[in-house]
């Protein structure tokens, strides 16, 4: 699936990658290791779910055939998503959530900043609006990565267990494809260069603070952009999507 309009595939990325990473964390309600911690995963879910409804809403715009967002989140397969590879990759246990979500706040909350200086002001206003959202997000995990990877031994091994899990999945976040470049020549996106410097130093001086240590391959998995995913995918639309599936177009 494609649109003329580069915009509409940038923001099914965005979209998508919102809302797969809320179905994901939200598999924590009920089963995260403390209350505080439920509570607190289940509203970043409901955050992650208002952005990529903000986003995908704004994808059916672009595109014109009379989708909204329940139309692309519900009725697309998983070849058709434009998420991140990171997004999908399962919870494991809950340092490896944490990670994640470290990792993709630390790309996420630059480009929100970056996209709220877009020339196109859907873009901006939406970009300003999630980025107040994502910095909580963002400072929140930054500072469980810390007092995880620094605290016990046990704690400090599953951090890095899952930060050498995650790692190969950073990399699609960070490199820009035509669509990026496009978007970026025209003053609708930022560079994603000036992003990944931001990550980098970021990411770079939590790890440190946290006693973790930084993976040293180059080795960067892809594909999720233009619709190829890990098999995990699948699995979670599947469970996603199981009510629209069975009764189509059902209301409240």
């Amino acid at each position: 699936m494609s649109s003329e309009d580069p915009l509409f595939d940038y923001t099914l990325r965005l979209g998508d990658s919102c809302i797969v990473l809320a179905q994901r964390i939200s598999e924590w309600v009920g089963h995260a290791p403390i209350l505080e911690e439920d509570i607190g995963i289940a509203n970043i879910a409901l955050d992650l779910v208002g952005q990529g409804r903000l986003w995908l809403d704004l994808a059916g715009e672009i595109e014109g055939q009379g989708r909204d967002a329940d139309a692309l989140a519900y009725h697309r397969d998983a070849g058709a998503y434009r998420n991140h590879l990171l997004t999908e990759q399962p919870n494991g246990d809950f340092g490896q959530t944490i990670m994640r979500q470290f990792l993709f706040d630390a790309w996420y909350l630059p480009l929100l900043k970056g996209l709220s200086q877009s020339n196109d002001s859907r873009v901006a206003a939406i970009a300003e609006k999630a980025a107040k959202e994502a910095s909580y997000h963002h400072a929140r995990h930054t500072d469980l990565v810390i007092s995880l990877g620094d605290g016990t031994e046990e704690s400090h091994d599953r951090m890095q267990a899952a930060l050498d899990v995650l790692w190969p999945y950073t990399g699609e976040m960070l490199t820009a494809d035509k669509i990026d470049g496009t978007l970026c020549e025209a003053g609708t996106a930022p560079d994603l260069a000036g992003i990944e410097q931001v990550w980098n130093d970021h990411v770079s001086k939590t790890l440190t603070a946290a006693t973790l240590t930084q993976p040293e391959s180059n080795f960067m998995q892809s594909g999720g952009k233009a619709g190829r995913h890990s098999e995990h995918l699948g699995f979670l639309l599947a469970e996603m999507q199981f009510l629209q599936r069975a009764y189509p177009d059902a209301v409240w």
